[in-house]
């Protein structure tokens, strides 16, 4: 315990992730004390795509996926996790301001049919997450920022075998939320446009350094 407490107090920038805590209040508050949506996000590409409840299992991923990647640059690479912290942080917020101002929702919803493993999970997620405030999508725009931040890093952007591993997982995490109904085509890309404006914000606030901490 002492190690990580004098960790921390020669490494101040990692608290700049406490801001996460922040915005868990606000989406909680705004899960539990949920407003009727006034926009339905719907569009003729979600009538297109099936439903597959396979895909839940890339959906899940995302827990993995961004908190490893958020730890790692942590302690490896204090830039790129300012800059990771930014982009993820400052999206989410956007993205909660958004539901407070426009609530939205869907109606991709349908009965799932077959009790099979991933068919529960997906029955599970729907009892837990309600389809509302979802554009842009939180979980589109936090794991775009992952994969940027990874091919801007040190470590990795002259490895273009993390690079396109890291885009394949990001595609496939933002795809997953497609075929499993919890987002629409519209959400996905306003979720991914959000991270790519922020990045060319941040080009700006933060230039590229060497790694370091």
């Amino acid at each position: 315990m002492n190690r990580i407490i004098t960790w921390i107090r020669t490494h101040r920038y990692c608290l700049v992730g406490l801001y996460l805590l922040v915005f868990l209040l606000g989406f909680f508050w705004l899960e539990l004390d949920p407003v009727p949506p006034k926009y339905i996000i719907h569009c003729v590409i979600d009538d297109w795509i099936p439903f597959d409840a396979r895909f839940v299992l890339p959906y899940f991923l995302w827990y993995v996926w961004v908190p490893v990647f958020l730890v790692w640059f942590m302690l490896h690479e204090r830039d790129s996790y300012l800059r990771l912290c930014f982009i993820m942080f400052a999206g989410a917020t956007f993205c909660l301001i958004i539901y407070v101002l426009l609530p939205n929702g869907l109606d991709l919803r349908r009965g799932i049919s077959g009790d099979g493993f991933c068919e529960q999970i997906v029955r599970f997620l729907r009892w837990v997450d309600v389809p509302q405030n979802v554009c842009p999508s939180i979980h589109v725009s936090s794991t775009v920022s992952i994969h940027m931040t990874i091919c801007r890093s040190q470590r990795f952007r002259g490895s273009r075998r993390m690079r396109c591993f890291s885009l394949g997982i990001t595609l496939l995490i933002c795809v997953s939320t497609l075929f499993i109904k919890q987002h629409s085509v519209i959400d996905v890309v306003c979720g991914w446009a959000l991270s790519e404006v922020l990045a060319r914000i941040c080009d700006r606030l933060i230039p590229v350094q060497e790694a370091g901490v």
